[in-house]
C-alpha cells in the first residue's frame, strides 16, 4: 500500500529529476529509473514496489506533462 509520504516523496524525486530524462525515456525505462531512484532513497517492501510501480505507470501522462511545463 502506498502512503501518502510515499506518494509526496514520489513527486519531489519526480520534480527534482531533470526534464530531458522525463521527456526522453520511454515508458517502461522512465518507471524503472523512477522506481529504483525511490528505492535507493527508502527502502520499501516487495509489495510497496508493486503498487509504486502501477501508481507510475498509471500517471506518466501526467509526469510528461508536468515535465513539458517544466522545460519552457
Amino acid at each position: 500500500m502506498l502512503t501518502p509520504t510515499m506518494i509526496r516523496r514520489l513527486w519531489t524525486l519526480i520534480e527534482s529529476t531533470q526534464t530531458t530524462i522525463l521527456l526522453q525515456f520511454e515508458d517502461s525505462a522512465l518507471v524503472q529509473l523512477l522506481l529504483n531512484r525511490f528505492v535507493d532513497q527508502q527502502q520499501i517492501d516487495g509489495q510497496a514496489a508493486i503498487h509504486l510501480n502501477s501508481y507510475i505507470q498509471q500517471r506518466l501522462p501526467l509526469i510528461r506533462d508536468t515535465a513539458e511545463g517544466r522545460a519552457f
